[in-house]
């Protein structure tokens, strides 16, 4: 396994653990409060915040673990980081565009917000959904 592959499948980690944990707060908040009354802006900084450093400290501790290909790049992990990225923009344009509708609609704050969270999570792990198979089934 390349340094690249070891460094989505952090990314992927983050990607899902963060989000199912800022969901299973926000969640027990909805049990009996409605939704625009929930304050949900510091969770969800602090999960972004989380996610960001996490990935960053995870990526620098598997960059000491494995020294020797922490700086190798091949044109193979180049193509795979294009094709992640294609895949990226696409679901990021529609969780993008869906909140905007919202917004035209004049939703709630809460809604619009977390459809764009939404939005950031799928793009993550379809990106990296797209990554991995690249990976493991080759180029």
């Amino acid at each position: 396994m390349t340094f690249e592959e070891r460094r989505v499948w952090i990314y992927t980690a983050i990607a899902l653990i963060i989000p199912v944990i800022y969901t299973a707060i926000i969640a027990t908040r909805l049990t009996d409060t409605p939704p625009e009354h929930i304050t949900y802006t510091r969770p969800l900084l602090i999960a972004i915040g989380t996610a960001l450093a996490a990935n960053l400290l995870l990526t620098v501790i598997a960059g000491a673990l494995w020294p020797r290909d922490a700086h190798l790049r091949d044109e193979r992990d180049t193509e795979i980081d294009r094709r992640g990225l294609r895949w990226e923009f696409i679901v990021l344009a529609i969780g993008a565009a869906a909140a905007l509708a919202l917004t035209l609609t004049r939703a709630d704050h809460f809604w619009i917000a977390h459809t764009l969270y939404l939005g950031f999570v799928l793009s993550a792990l379809t990106s990296s959904a797209a990554r991995i198979v690249a990976y493991r089934r080759g180029m």
